[in-house]
């Protein structure tokens, strides 16, 4: 018997006796297979989560914050074994595995346990008493480009709350996962506060989305699978908390210095091109002065070739391959699109590398029309769209001028200047000049990028509902 569900506190068989395979997109062989979950699975899962609710919402929260803690530890002690998961069935190159896959996993635990210790879970308003308690059952749906990350991210914070969830990992990336729910069980985390179910979108994601049980829906993914959930999420009024797609703008402006302009340039490339530019705050559309395009492309081009595709598993290699065969098609066809519509090849191809794996070049398309459709479409893969503009006015309209908004960049010589342009984008996580990464700040979308956060104390915040005692 095949063990492939963990719930209620142990490994358990699926009703389903159909098998996804799970392949290493860098070699296209196959490395495991997960159930195709049914709805019978989910059922199973939400019931145990059920069970628990009441006495984990009890628990103190210092002790729930203790116990996130632990796996934070748990998962650091394990980062090598994680990190070997991660490159075989992502194909994210092994240093950024590490410190951006599973690293990212740790400091979303440990965000989350830091919340929970100074977070208001009493406080009084005049003659009232504000109660903040969890939202119940959550349903976390989770994609496959940080297959540990998006999932800490939200059950780190979901725990620390007083919530038991239910995990439906991608079918594609589902094997960091199954690790997880194996350090969750070694921490000890009480049965039917964690629980997993492999599968489908359609059918095992649906099923969670739209059982009576489940009172949020916490979901990553595409903005075409997010809104069905908010389709299927609306015949119960369950909460709902999206973190969807991106076309992030990274805003060159005029006043850069060489040298300043020569280090926006390459970290811009590097913003676009991490994990394969399969992040949804890729840096995908580079915004240039229009009299700087030719000294951008030169830059851009340099920075691009030293992504050469290669082997996930090799300490040197920048760029591994994408995650499937049907993405790289897709990301090929945007390609063309692209040329087809006027754009400049600066570097990269529009057909495949020889040779198995699922590899794209680095790509860099200049003098991108702010219309076109790379520049309004995501991608998910290294593709750097350049733009030039003409004023810093024109450059603001043009990064706000997509469906999405969830990161962005500004870049100029006067921080005070950055800072406003900055100010003025309608996305979540700006980088001012190169500004560092803050795990305690808040993450996620405006516009079409979804709705809620995650993150610290705003990731926290997701989680619970607020009560009144009228005293």
């Amino acid at each position: 018997m095949t063990f492939d569900l963990y719930v209620d506190g142990a490994w358990t068989a699926s009703a389903s006796a159909e098998r996804v395979e799970v392949l290493n997109p860098a070699t296209e062989e196959r490395i495991g297979d997960v159930p195709a979950g049914s709805p019978a699975d989910v059922d199973l899962a939400v019931a145990a989560a059920r069970r628990a609710l009441e006495g984990w919402a009890a628990t103190d929260p210092g002790e729930r914050a203790k116990l996130v803690s632990r796996l934070a530890d748990e998962v650091e002690r394990r980062q090598e074994e994680f990190t070997d998961i991660v490159v075989a069935e992502v194909g994210t190159p092994r240093r950024t595995a590490r410190w951006a896959q599973v690293g990212l996993g740790i400091v979303d635990l440990r965000e989350a346990a830091a919340a929970a210790a100074d977070f208001p879970w009493e406080e009084p308003l005049r003659t009232s008493l504000i109660v903040r308690e969890p939202v119940g059952i959550v349903g976390a749906i989770t994609p496959w480009n940080y297959p540990l990350h998006q999932i800490t991210a939200k059950i780190g914070a979901a725990f620390a709350a007083g919530c038991t969830v239910v995990v439906k990992a991608s079918e594609v990336a589902p094997l960091t996962a199954r690790a997880l729910a194996e350090a969750i069980d070694a921490v000890g985390v009480p049965p039917g506060v964690f629980n997993l179910v492999n599968g489908y979108g359609p059918v095992a994601g649906e099923a969670l989305a739209v059982h009576p049980d489940v009172d949020m829906v916490s979901f990553t993914g595409s903005n075409a699978v997010g809104k069905r959930i908010l389709e299927l999420a609306a015949a119960t009024v369950k909460r709902v908390s999206l973190e969807l797609g991106g076309k992030s703008a990274a805003v060159l402006l005029d006043d850069l210095s060489d040298e300043e302009f020569a280090e926006a340039v390459p970290h811009t490339v590097r913003a676009c091109y991490m994990n394969g530019g399969q992040s949804c705050n890729a840096q995908t559309r580079m915004l240039v002065p229009r009299a700087r395009l030719g000294q951008a492309e030169a830059l851009a081009k340099a920075a691009a070739e030293v992504y050469v595709p290669g082997d996930p598993t090799a300490d040197a290699t920048k760029l591994g391959p994408v995650v499937t065969a049907a993405q790289r098609d897709k990301i090929l066809n945007y390609v063309r699109t692209g040329l087809e519509e006027g754009a400049k090849l600066v570097t990269g191809s529009s057909e495949a590398p020889a040779g198995p794996g699922f590899f794209v070049a680095p790509t860099v398309l200049s003098d991108v029309a702010p219309t076109a459709t790379v520049a309004q479409e995501e991608i998910f893969g290294p593709v750097l769209s350049i733009i030039p503009f003409d004023s810093e006015e024109e450059a603001v309209a043009i990064a706000n001028g997509t469906i999405y908004g969830i990161a962005g960049a500004v870049w100029s010589a006067d921080p005070a200047r950055a800072q406003a342009v900055a100010r003025r984008l309608r996305a979540t996580q700006i980088e001012v000049n190169g500004g560092r990464f803050n795990g305690a700040a808040p993450f996620g979308g405006f516009k079409q990028s979804g709705h809620g956060r995650e993150g610290g104390a705003f990731g926290l915040d997701e989680f619970v509902e607020i009560k009144s005692l009228q005293l």
